[in-house]
């Protein structure tokens, strides 16, 4: 009798405590770590081919890692790690002072990594001849001072300039706004903001007029495994410091002009993280910023990686 009323209290036991160990555990518990588990994370959608290729080299390497990927803005990424709907975003800026103060008041730890280096690239139509133009003349078309082409290039039998962004929220935007113009609006009469980078090199493609407004991963051609083909459908415009642009004085955004500082036109991709739990968002992030594999698929999209090993050999062309 002794040895029924025995089992039956350890049986009794067992089942409470799995119900307290049930009811204790939140009903949104994550279970991920560094290399497992499943996540949501969220970037700015200009970054996508890079994320993309990222997620999947990062999937095959650790087979128990789920990585799911949201494309927005860069305004909705972070809105959107700040109000824990997320632990990782993927922007071209750091926390600004206050939602660095904001995050830490509520007991995170939040840290900007970065990634690479990208340049944000002018692109116009097959079409145009003209080419190269000064960061002096980007800032005159944002701020709406110069609207036609004739008033940059004479000759130009083009009318108004049409300027396409990817999203009025992206990143891009917002480097041109704090960068260029100093915080001040953009104010060009003929501006069009689309949906995806993709959108902006099919704008234009359709209309000669266009400028279009773009990060450079988007350009590269991948037949070109040395990185110095972009796509052949439009063309990339050489950016000079000096106004006004020469051939000699304007630079693409190549690695190597990037790397050097030639190229006026560049923006620091970061991983914004704000994970308590120290798992999967931070493995992923750091795969991006110090993994070897990591930091090559950057440097294979034609982007600069943050820990860049640039060897520079120079070339000497004989005439026979």
């Amino acid at each position: 009798m002794k040895k029924i009323l025995f089992n039956a209290t350890v049986g009794c036991t067992l089942v409470l405590g799995l119900a307290l160990s049930c009811k204790g555990r939140p009903k949104n518990a994550r279970t991920d770590t560094y290399s497992s588990g499943t996540i949501s994370f969220v970037s700015d959608e200009s970054f996508s081919p890079i994320i993309n290729e990222e997620v999947a080299v990062f999937e095959r390497i650790y087979p128990n890692a789920t990585l799911k990927a949201h494309y927005t803005n860069e305004l909705d990424a972070v809105n959107l790690l700040m109000r824990e709907k997320t632990w990782l975003a993927f922007t071209a800026r750091r926390f600004t002072a206050k939602e660095q103060k904001n995050l830490e008041d509520r007991n995170f730890m939040p840290v900007a990594i970065p990634l690479a280096y990208d340049g944000l690239t002018l692109i116009v139509n097959n079409g145009n001849p003209d080419t190269i133009i000064s960061v002096h003349d980007i800032k005159l078309i944002l701020g709406g001072k110069v609207d036609k082409w004739r008033q940059l290039y004479p000759h130009s039998k083009l009318g108004s300039i049409e300027v396409a962004f990817d999203n009025k929220q992206s990143s891009t935007v917002h480097y041109c706004v704090d960068s260029l113009l100093g915080g001040t609006p953009i104010n060009s009469p003929n501006i069009y903001a689309v949906k995806k980078s993709a959108e902006v090199i099919d704008f234009v493609e359709r209309h000669p007029n266009a400028i279009g407004i773009i990060g450079s991963n988007w350009l590269n051609d991948k037949r070109d495994t040395t990185n110095v083909t972009f796509k052949r459908n439009i063309k990339v415009m050489g950016v000079s410091k000096i106004h006004p642009a020469t051939v000699e004085s304007s630079w693409q955004p190549y690695q190597y002009y990037i790397y050097n500082g030639n190229y006026p036109l560049i923006r620091t991709i970061y991983a914004l993280v704000n994970d308590p739990h120290h798992g999967l968002p931070w493995g992923f992030a750091n795969f991006i910023a110090a993994d070897y594999r990591g930091q090559l698929i950057i440097h294979k999209a034609g982007l600069l990686p943050y820990r860049a090993n640039v060897a520079v050999r120079e070339v000497v062309v004989k005439d026979h």
